[in-house]
C-alpha cells in the first residue's frame, strides 16, 4: 500500500535551490513507488492565514494533504542559521501529533557550509515536535554544489538515499 507524499516548499522564491532539491526528491520517491506526490508552496498561501489571523481554503487544503500524507519532505534556504519563516508559521498550524507515524524528510540549502547543522539542530526538531520519524539521510546543499543552477552528482545522491529511506520506512521494510 502507498501513501501520498507531500513537499513543502519553505522558500520565498519559487525558483531557488531548494525547491529544485525538492522537486528531486520527490521524483525520486515517485520512482521509488513512495505514492502520489503534490509539491506545495508555502509562499504561495496568504499570509494572513498562514499567521492564524484568519481561516482559509487553501491552507486548510495544505494541512489536511500533510496530515493525510505518509511522507513529509520538507525544504528550506537556511537563513541566520535557521530554516525559513514561512515553514515555521505553517508548522505552527499543524496540530501537536500531526506527523506521528509518518516520515520525514530534511532538506536545506545554504551559501556554504557554515549552516549545514541547521538540518540536525533544526529541521529534525521541527519534525519532532509533531511527531515524525525522520530518516537518517539528511540534505543540505550549498551554492557550490550548484552549477547553473543543477546539483552536483554527490547532492544528487544524498536526495536518492534520503528517498530510498523514507519510502522503505513508510513501507515498514528494513534497509
Amino acid at each position: 500500500m502507498t501513501a501520498s507524499v507531500i513537499g513543502l516548499s519553505g522558500s520565498p522564491n519559487t525558483a531557488s535551490r531548494s525547491r529544485a532539491l525538492l522537486e528531486l526528491a520527490l521524483a525520486a520517491l515517485e520512482r521509488q513507488g513512495a505514492g502520489p506526490t503534490r509539491l506545495i508552496d508555502l509562499a504561495h498561501l496568504p499570509s494572513d492565514a498562514l499567521l492564524g489571523r484568519r481561516e482559509d481554503r487553501d491552507v486548510a487544503d495544505a494541512i489536511q494533504a500533510v496530515l493525510d500524507a505518509g511522507i513529509v519532505v520538507v525544504s528550506t534556504p537556511i537563513y541566520r542559521a535557521t530554516y525559513s519563516g514561512l515553514l515555521k508559521v505553517f508548522f505552527d498550524l499543524l496540530p501537536q501529533d500531526a506527523l506521528a507515524r509518518k516520515v520525514g524528510i530534511p532538506i536545506a540549502t545554504g551559501g556554504g557550509p557554515g549552516h549545514l547543522l541547521a538540518v540536525d539542530h533544526g529541521l529534525r526538531p521541527l519534525f519532532a515536535s509533531v511527531g515524525a520519524l525522520v530518516v537518517a539521510t539528511g540534505v543540505y546543499g550549498t551554492d557550490a554544489q550548484f552549477r547553473a543552477g543543477v546539483p552536483e552528482p554527490g547532492l544528487v545522491e544524498r536526495i536518492e538515499r534520503a528517498a530510498l529511506e523514507a519510502a522503505s520506512l513508510a513501507a515498514g521494510v528494513t534497509i
